[in-house]
């Protein structure tokens, strides 16, 4: 499965970011592609250890059981729940929300370590943290048609 900590998957998901434009329609969910791209930059800021999340009572519960099905080597569903926290609303500048990911995702060839915990799944390892990474991407690019 492609990981985050690979160079060549993280040049190909920016050509992705970059072919998306003002004109970009999700295929399924309610987010515009202002919102998709700060929605993304925030779970970035959240991976590279900007921003510190505490894990739901939730994922506590069930977060190892849902890790395993999501570090299968399939596409994320559509319309899966969004942590409230990383919900964005409105409409903004595409151009500079599109640099501004595309800096967080380029900080990932200097991260030696990505200890984190995630709001639902908890604490990741290294390996599960990167591809769990490029899922997240993938899925919001597929949903606006990138």
């Amino acid at each position: 499965m492609k990981s985050m900590c690979d160079k060549t998957t993280r040049d190909e998901l920016i050509k992705r970011i970059n072919s998306l434009n003002e004109n970009s329609r999700a295929q399924w969910g309610k987010m515009n592609v202002y919102e998709m791209l700060k929605h993304c930059t925030l779970w970035e800021e959240m991976l590279l250890g900007k921003k510190q999340y505490r894990q739901s009572f939730l994922g506590r519960l069930f977060g190892k059981i849902a890790l395993k099905n999501m570090l299968k080597d399939e596409p994320m569903k559509p319309n899966l729940p969004t942590v409230p926290s990383f919900k964005i609303s409105g409409k903004g500048d595409i151009i500079a929300a599109k640099a501004e990911w595309i800096n967080l995702i380029s900080e990932h060839g200097q991260k030696k370590s990505w200890e984190f915990v995630h709001p639902f799944f908890g604490k990741l390892t290294d390996e599960q943290a990167g591809r769990i990474a490029y899922k997240h991407i993938d899925h919001h690019l597929r949903q606006f048609g990138s």
